[in-house]
């Protein structure tokens, strides 16, 4: 096994393992997006609604983020 095989290797190990760490991230953080969706579907029972809930959510929490820093 030559050393650039192995420095490649481990180069694409840790950029699959930063990729799943941020895929994780991004999906726990559209989690209570989602629950508003599905309270919001329940409550009207209207794909519409729970659409905008869900983007409103989102929106909310991303400018959030952007000024909490």
């Amino acid at each position: 096994m030559d050393i650039i095989s192995l420095v490649g290797f481990l180069a694409l190990v840790i950029v699959g393992i930063a990729l799943v760490l941020f895929l994780i991230k991004l999906v726990w953080s559209l989690v209570p997006a989602a629950v508003v969706a599905l309270l919001v579907y329940l409550m009207t029972s209207s794909f519409w609604w729970a659409g905008v809930a869900f983007l409103a959510v989102v929106l909310i929490t991303l400018v959030y983020k952007l000024l909490a820093k």
